[in-house]
């Protein structure tokens, strides 16, 4: 397909709205960890609605947000909005998405392996790559081959799963949450 200039505009619309929304629902959650009401509680709920419903609708007008689309910036906000959306249905139509984009090279695998994680753990299946981690315990949930899941890891770009494990607990105790 040539480029144009609307097409280009086009997808600069796309990205900046994913980036927009990604960032107010993290402005959100940072008021929501430094004061945590009822009120701000349900402000997030209601962008997480409504940033949901948008991907919906960019989805079911343009496919996936790939990174070739948008740009990776953009379209790992996509992934965040898609993760933080309520609907599995929609979750799972997406994971399928993003798995033809990273095989055909428009979408980093690491994408792929997120939202497959969050869609096994909400499945009460295990996960694949230990992305998903249970913050009651801090252990990643139910993994499936979990003597083979540093290999996984390493082949989406992911560091070993102790690793990760060392730095959320540090991060933890560091704000003061352990």
């Amino acid at each position: 397909m040539e480029e144009t200039p609307s097409t280009t505009a086009r997808e600069e619309d796309l990205a900046a709205e994913l980036l927009r929304r990604a960032e107010a629902e993290h402005r959100l959650a940072y008021e929501a960890r430094s004061a945590p009401t009822a009120h701000v509680r349900h402000r997030i709920a209601q962008c997480r609605t409504d940033n949901a419903l948008a991907l919906e609708k960019i989805v079911a007008r343009h496919g996936w947000p790939t990174a070739a689309l948008v740009a990776e910036p953009a379209s790992t906000a996509a992934l965040v909005i898609l993760l933080h959306s309520s609907d599995l249905g929609f979750q799972l139509s997406c994971r399928d998405l993003i798995a033809e984009a990273v095989a055909d090279g428009g979408c980093p695998a690491v994408h792929h392996a997120y939202i497959a994680d969050h869609c096994a753990v909400e499945l009460g299946q295990p996960q694949f790559y230990g992305t998903r981690i249970d913050p009651r315990t801090l252990f990643p949930y139910p993994v499936r081959h979990p003597e083979s899941v540093d290999e996984r890891r390493h082949d989406v770009g992911l560091g070993p799963l102790a690793e990760h494990l060392r730095a959320v607990r540090r991060g933890l105790r560091a704000a003061g949450g352990l």
